[in-house]
C-alpha cells in the first residue's frame, strides 16, 4: 500500500521547507522530498576541508530587516536572539586586474541629466529589461561602467535582460531590528530549523521520476520504485523541473478538475530559463591578508566572475572567508582558484581550504508578472501548489512570500 500524506512537497530549498512550515503551522502533516543529501538550497553556509569550524558562505549572503516574513518564522522558532549584525564593510569596483573606488566609475553629469528618465518611464518599468530601464534613467556610460556591474553582481548573473520591476521590490522595514544580519553559524541555521519543525518531514536522495493523479490523489513514484500518495502536492523545484513533472498533469479541457494544469501553465513555466553559477569559496589565513583591508566584496566590471562576496562583515581571528560567483564554463577549477588568488593578491599555496559548488537562478525577463498570472490562473481550484525564487524575486523573503500565499491558497 502507498505511504499517504495530506501534503507532500517537492524541493527543500527555503521555498519548500516554507511551504512546509506554513501548512505544518495550520495543522497539515507535510512530507519534504529533496532530490540531494542536503536541504537549503541556495542557502549553503559552508565549512572547508582543513579551515576547522570556519565558515562560508557560497549561496545566500545576507538577511535584512525588510524580510517581514523570515522575521516572524524566526520569532517563532525562538531564534531571534541568535541574528548577529553585519559590521559595516564596502564593496570595490574590479576592472583591468586592479581594485577601484566603486564611485570613480561614474559619470556625474550624465547621471544627473539621465535621472528623469526614470520617473518618467517608471509606468513602463513591468515591461522593460534592467539594461532599457536604467540603461536610460542612469546614463548609458554609467550603466556600462557602474551599474550594470553592479546590477549583475547584485544577481550572480547577467543583469540586462532580467526584468526590471524584479531588481528591488521596496519591502517594509521593521525598525527594531538591525538592518542586516546573519547568525552566528550561517545562514544555513534556518533550513536546519525548518527541518526540526513538529508536522515537516524531510527526505533528502529522494530522485522523483514521476507524477500522476488518479482521480482523488497524487500519485508519486520515486526513483528507487517506492510510490507515495498524498491528497495536496507542492512543487518547489527550479522552473525545467516543474515543467518536466507537471507534464503527465496537463489537461486540454476546460474544467480538467483539481488535479491537472492546463496547457497554458505549463507552457507559462516551461518558458523561464535558468542561469547557472559556478561558486568558489575559499578561506585564507588573516595572516596572510595584511594588505587586504576588510571588504564587502569586488563588483567585477570586466572578469571571468560577475562578483566576490567575502566574509569580514563577521570578523574571525584566524580565517579569512570569500565566494566568487563565476560564469559558467569560462574557467576550470585551477583556473578559478587562480583568477581568485589574483583579486586577492596572494599565492595560491597560502589557500587553506576551497570548495566548488554549482548554484543555478532563475533567469527572468521582461513582463516576467504577466507570465506569473498565467500560471496562477492555471493553478487555480487545482490542489496543485507551486512556490520558488521565480514568483515574487530570488531573495529569501520572496521565496517565503510565495510560500505563505500558496499555503494561503491551497489550505484556507
Amino acid at each position: 500500500m502507498n505511504e499517504y500524506f495530506p501534503h507532500l512537497v517537492v524541493g527543500a530549498g527555503i521555498s519548500g521547507l516554507g511551504l512546509a512550515y506554513y501548512a505544518a503551522r495550520r495543522g497539515v502533516r507535510t512530507l519534504v522530498l529533496e532530490a540531494e543529501p542536503r536541504f537549503g538550497g541556495c542557502i549553503r553556509s559552508l565549512t572547508l576541508p582543513g579551515c576547522g569550524d570556519f565558515w562560508v558562505e557560497a549561496g545566500g549572503h545576507t538577511g535584512f530587516n525588510s524580510y517581514g516574513h523570515l522575521l516572524d518564522i524566526l520569532a517563532d522558532l525562538g531564534m531571534m536572539g541568535r541574528l548577529t549584525p553585519k559590521a559595516k564593510v564596502g564593496y570595490s569596483l574590479w576592472r583591468g586586474g586592479q581594485r577601484h573606488r566603486v564611485l570613480s566609475a561614474l559619470h556625474p553629469l550624465e547621471l544627473i541629466l539621465s535621472l528623469p528618465r526614470l520617473f518618467t518611464a517608471k509606468a513602463r518599468k513591468p515591461e522593460l529589461s534592467v539594461r532599457d530601464y536604467y540603461g536610460a534613467g542612469l546614463g548609458a556610460r554609467n550603466y556600462r561602467d557602474l551599474f550594470g556591474p553592479a546590477f549583475s553582481a547584485v544577481l550572480c548573473q547577467p543583469a540586462d535582460d532580467f526584468p526590471a520591476d524584479f531588481l528591488f521590490r521596496p519591502k517594509p522595514r521593521r525598525k527594531e531590528v538591525m538592518r542586516a544580519f546573519t547568525l552566528p553559524r550561517g545562514l544555513a541555521e534556518i533550513p536546519h530549523a525548518l527541518v526540526g519543525r513538529s508536522g515537516v518531514e524531510v527526505w533528502t536522495s529522494q530522485r522523483l521520476v514521476e507524477v500522476r493523479w488518479d482521480g482523488k490523489d497524487f500519485r508519486l513514484r520515486l526513483e528507487d520504485g517506492r510510490e507515495l500518495a498524498c491528497a495536496t502536492l507542492s512543487l518547489a523545484t527550479p522552473p525545467d523541473v516543474a515543467a518536466r513533472l507537471l507534464r503527465p498533469l496537463v489537461a486540454a479541457s476546460p474544467s480538467p478538475g483539481v488535479g491537472y494544469l492546463d496547457p497554458d501553465g505549463l507552457a507559462a513555466i516551461a518558458g523561464i530559463g535558468m542561469s547557472e553559477i559556478e561558486t568558489l569559496s575559499l578561506c585564507v589565513p588573516t595572516t596572510a591578508l595584511g594588505h587586504l583591508k576588510p571588504t564587502a566584496g569586488l563588483i567585477a566590471v570586466d572578469d571571468a566572475f560577475n562578483a566576490m562576496v567575502a566574509r569580514d562583515y563577521l570578523p574571525d581571528p584566524a580565517y579569512r572567508g570569500f565566494s566568487f560567483h563565476f560564469r559558467p564554463g569560462e574557467l576550470d577549477a585551477q583556473g578559478q582558484v587562480a583568477r581568485a588568488c589574483v583579486a586577492l593578491g596572494i599565492e595560491p599555496r597560502v589557500i587553506a581550504g576551497w570548495i566548488q559548488v554549482h548554484n543555478r537562478l532563475p533567469a527572468l525577463r521582461a513582463r516576467h508578472r504577466a507570465r506569473v498570472a498565467r500560471i496562477d490562473a492555471a493553478l487555480a481550484g487545482t490542489r496543485l501548489g507551486i512556490t520558488g525564487n521565480w514568483f515574487q524575486g530570488v531573495s529569501i523573503e520572496d521565496c517565503l512570500t510565495r510560500s505563505q500565499e500558496e499555503c494561503e491558497r491551497l489550505f484556507t
